[in-house]
């Protein structure tokens, strides 16, 4: 029998030093074996810390506690400990001599150095302080004495002042890890990549806090050692070392971070990892001259065999959140309860195992939490679905509702941890795959609404991503011409690109170079059906509206090369005198036809093709404002077609505040006459669409000038398709019917992921098709190109809005568009109904089915944020085999952001194959390269390390703790 048993339990006083996190759950088993306890607080810990109790832990409580002053010696502390368990004594009415010391436990980090001395001094179990012991905690001391066993060691340098480790740094290879000697696990620690980081993080450390309180005075400096990550838990008594249990550390890239911890998973003591690092572990131990106690050993597995990052010589962190899983491992036991066994009852230690139990007596794992969002927590319906898991055991939120919650890029801002644990693997697995479901589809949080962008597919979208304040974007869409960020690659070297369409020369007269087109506002896709009327031997004058901006007349897509124009003329004030330049322009050449070439160009294109006598939709009556969304909305319902509630208003009124009150959120606002979206969003609460609705009124519109009226409308649920038209006295012709792929991602509601297009023969297509048609006739568009969004509600198909001109995008999917019918696009479809009566006629109502072709567009989405110095998946995806087209506006320089919609996407992406298998490996291909952040190459800045095991998801005050 052990001396201690001699002694009645509730008189063998044990001390626990800066008992927090992990060390009261060892002060709470030592108290239900029986034994009071003491807190002893170190100089320089911090009040905040003391607090720092785990909830299961809220009632702990100590005979006393006391502070060690600063100006205290150890044998000053030594009597006031004596004389506080006195007074502890007294309370319960005994002597002064009624508490025996039987223990001295650190209870944290901050306490392993003075748990040391005190049980030396008082002559209790101990790891002692003599030699090279005295400074066991510190990182170097660790790593000489390692070396010193023969074990494999760290290379690194230390030193007070930066000229100490100049050398090494210098000559070491980068990346190169930055820590304080002598701080609680993983506080401070950094990977650096240059040796201006370096040198920048090591004068940070010596001048900062410690997360225990008071400052470092020296910093370490240690090769990046590359392998998985290890944590062999130990609890040892007289030199007996007992592995309580081996983990390993799930760490993945993630959010533009290279190490995001996803969890920590048991490894069977029978494995080879194991195997490998339990010797070498204990033989760290012994090398540190520890004899008793609990530790946790931070080990990388590197090519040439393990090696030590950190001894910690206390236990595993966390809050303990891992001992019900280690016990469920074990059958009985975690490191815990053999703690208390190790410092009140040898035999007990003793009949531990050696290691744990193989195969291990359950399945479970911790799992750190992961963020794709970010915003202010309004509930986390997510966490109360994974309290209902077959597997859940314990959950730890690092956030409470009204917190604001950060995309993960390191354990700071893991939302929190979960146990789970089953008998049943598969059961395990699947709880596991569950949770990682929830947290890619943004399902943990709810978040504050806020106005939210419902922006389509459009010219201005693809890869503007963004830049920090005061720097100068290096790949804004403007002119594609005159826009060298702008990254455009074709495969010349495709079958189904080589069918022989775009080849045929069509004439509409006998002497089409007679003849002139006037076409207004030619950009984007409008470029393409200039190139298209030219190569059929027509001279095009641009008739550039009043207000449409410098800049939008530059952009121009790359395949258009420059744009050559007979003449071009700027709308007068009066439709008379634009009709009499055009005239005096077009000399003796014959004005043949009028063609909107961009959605601002519309409505004068109708109003100049009716006076110019040419093929027209006319502007008479309420047709005149046919672009405006109000009137298209009003012209279908009273055509008896199903379309959107709504209101409208030039300002703020009763029409529009009685609307907004009384309709289902979200709503819609958007302006009544901009090009395309811009300017929607989806606003979730009264206060938000009335802030939205005056801000239109104040911003400029896309194309230039500013709205003039504000659409409010109902937010139709269901998917969105485009349907492509071209029509020729009011015959319509379906030229192609797509779909957009729209998914949650990065906290949005509403991401573009591509733009797939639809067989013409399946129910939907009918359907939509069906539907457009009769919209194209209530709007009265009998000639031209049209491209309709339109949404499939479950009361049928409704009109989002129809664009009186040709799909935009600059026109990205006509080569697509093209391969799918086997020979055409809405590009040349447009100029045969204008200017090709025969060849329109020919044209199919709706493109065959099946397609000829098998693609789509994938519109690229980034799930992380960085500065660009190269773009490794670009080069991937071109060497796809269905690859056609990329298109993106990053390059190196570029500052990408998380993709939340479509300004902050970085790219857009063409495939086709005639094998359906092939495109559908690239695109998961590139889906992967996106989840895996290697569609980009960032530049590396310092990384904080914290090890997963020395951080504690708990709010640090045990009160914010219980109101959980």
């Amino acid at each position: 029998m052990s001396k201690t048993q001699l002694l009645n339990p509730s008189q063998q006083l044990i001390l626990i030093v800066d008992p927090y996190s992990t060390g009261c759950m060892v002060a709470q088993e030592i108290s239900k074996r029986g034994y009071p306890t003491m807190a002893i607080w170190t100089k320089g810990f911090s009040d905040e810390m003391k607090t720092h109790v785990p909830i299961s832990c809220r009632d702990l409580a100590y005979v006393d506690e006391l502070q060690d002053e600063l100006h205290w010696t150890l044998d000053d502390l030594i009597r006031a400990i004596h004389q506080a368990k006195g007074r502890a004594a007294r309370k319960i009415g005994k002597t002064d001599d009624y508490y025996t010391i039987a223990g001295c436990i650190a209870g944290g980090e901050a306490g392993v150095d003075m748990a040391d001395s005190l049980s030396e001094k008082l002559g209790v179990l101990s790891n002692g302080t003599k030699g090279d012991f005295a400074n066991r905690r510190d990182k170097r001391v660790q790593q000489d004495l390692v070396r010193g066993a023969g074990l494999r060691a760290v290379r690194q340098a230390c030193g007070e002042k930066f000229e100490d480790v100049e050398e090494f740094l210098n000559k070491e290879q980068f990346p190169v890890v930055l820590k304080p000697t002598d701080s609680a696990g993983s506080d401070g620690v950094k990977l650096c990549h240059s040796f201006e980081q370096a040198k920048e993080h090591f004068h940070h450390l010596l001048t900062v806090e410690a997360v225990n309180g008071g400052y470092n005075t020296q910093v370490l400096c240690q090769e990046f050692l590359k392998g998985n990550e290890y944590v062999v838990d130990h609890v040892s008594r007289n030199g007996v070392h007992k592995t309580m249990m081996v983990w390993v550390y799930d760490k993945r890239p993630r959010n533009g971070s290279q190490f995001v911890y996803f969890g920590m998973l048991p490894i069977d003591p029978n494995s080879e990892e194991a195997k490998v690092l339990i010797p070498y572990t204990r033989g760290v131990l012994d090398a540190l001259g520890m004899k008793h106690g609990p530790s946790h050993g931070e080990i990388i597995i590197t090519n040439d065999g393990p090696c030590l990052v950190e001894m910690n010589c206390r236990a595993h962190g966390g809050d303990g959140n891992w001992t019900p899983l280690a016990r469920a491992l074990t059958g009985s036991y975690c490191q815990v309860d053999v703690t208390a066994h190790a410092y009140l009852d040898e035999e007990e230690f003793l009949k531990i195992p050696d290691v744990p139990p193989s195969p291990l007596k359950a399945h479970g794992l911790e799992i750190n939490l992961v963020s794709y969002s970010k915003g202010k927590v309004k509930s986390m319906p997510g966490f109360d679905i994974i309290k209902k898991l077959p597997s859940f055991v314990f959950l730890s939120p690092a956030t409470s509702i009204g917190s604001e919650v950060k995309y993960t890029i390191d354990l700071i801002t893991s939302p929190g941890c979960c146990v789970l644990m089953n008998s049943d693997e598969a059961v395990l697995k699947k709880d596991v795959e569950f949770i990682r479901y929830l947290e890619e589809i943004n399902g943990l949080f709810l978040y504050e609404t806020k106005g939210e962008s419902l922006a389509r597919p459009n010219v201005n979208t693809f890869g503007l991503g963004s830049l920090p304040s005061g720097k100068k974007s290096h790949h804004r869409r403007g002119s594609t011409l005159d826009r060298p960020g702008l990254l455009r690659i074709m495969s010349q070297d495709r079958p189904e690109l080589r069918m022989g369409f775009g080849l045929r020369k069509r004439m509409t007269t006998v002497d089409a170079s007679r003849e002139v087109v006037v076409v207004t506002d030619p950009y984007s896709t409008g470029c393409l059906i200039v190139k298209e009327v030219q190569s059929r031997g027509y001279k095009v004058i641009a008739l550039w509206t009043r207000g449409f901006s410098d800049e939008m007349k530059m952009h121009v897509p790359l395949s258009c090369g420059k744009m050559n124009y007979f003449a071009e003329v700027n709308e007068a004030e009066d439709v008379g005198e634009t009709i009499r330049q055009l005239y005096k322009v077009a000399g003796k050449f014959r004005i043949v036809a009028c063609i909107a070439g961009g959605e601002a160009g519309v409505d004068a294109a109708d109003v100049l093709s009716e006076r110019l006598l040419v093929r027209t939709n006319g502007a008479q009556g309420v047709f005149a404002n046919r672009r405006d969304k109000k009137v298209q909305q009003e012209l279908l319902k009273a055509a008896g077609m199903r379309s959107v509630r709504q209101a409208a208003g030039i300002e703020w009124n009763d029409t529009v505040e009685t609307f907004l009150k009384n309709e289902t959120y979200p709503v819609v606002l958007k302006p009544t006459d901009s090009a395309g979206s811009d300017g929607v969003k989806l606003c979730h609460n009264f206060e938000e669409a009335k802030e939205h609705f005056h801000a239109l009124f104040e911003i400029e519109a896309v194309n230039g000038g500013y709205n003039s009226e504000v659409l409010c409308q109902e937010f139709l649920r269901g998917k969105e398709y485009v349907v492509d038209t071209v029509s020729r006295d009011g015959e319509h012709k379906t030229c192609a019917v797509w779909v957009y792929d729209k998914r949650p991602a990065n906290g949005a509601a509403f991401v573009y992921f591509g733009m797939v297009p639809i067989d013409t023969s399946t129910q939907e297509a009918k359907l939509l098709i069906n539907y457009c048609n009769r919209a194209l006739d209530a709007l009265e568009l009998k000639n031209g190109p049209s491209h309709a969004e339109i949404i499939l509600t479950a009361s049928g198909p409704c009109l989002v809005e129809m664009n009186c001109r040709a799909q935009g995008g600059d026109g990205n999917w006509q080569q697509l568009a093209q391969a799918l019918t086997g020979g055409y696009s809405q590009v040349e479809a447009s100029v045969d109904a204008y200017l090709d009566k025969k060849a329109f006629s020919v044209l199919p109502k709706i493109p065959p089915s099946p397609a000829k072709a098998f693609g789509q567009e994938v519109i690229l989405v980034s799930y992380a944020e960085g500065e660009v110095v190269a773009t490794p998946g670009y080069e991937v995806i071109k060497k796809l085999e269905s690859f056609v087209y990329l298109e993106t506006g990053v390059a190196t320089g570029s500052h990408v952001e998380h993709t939340v919609d479509l300004v902050t996407s970085v790219g857009s992406v063409i495939l086709l194959h005639q094998d359906e298998g092939v495109v559908q490996n690239d695109i998961a291909t590139i889906r992967e390269l996106e989840k895996s952040n290697k569609l980009f190459d960032f530049a590396k800045s310092s990384v904080m390390m914290k090890a997963a095991s020395t951080l504690n998801f708990q709010n640090l005050s045990l009160s914010n703790a219980m109101s959980m």
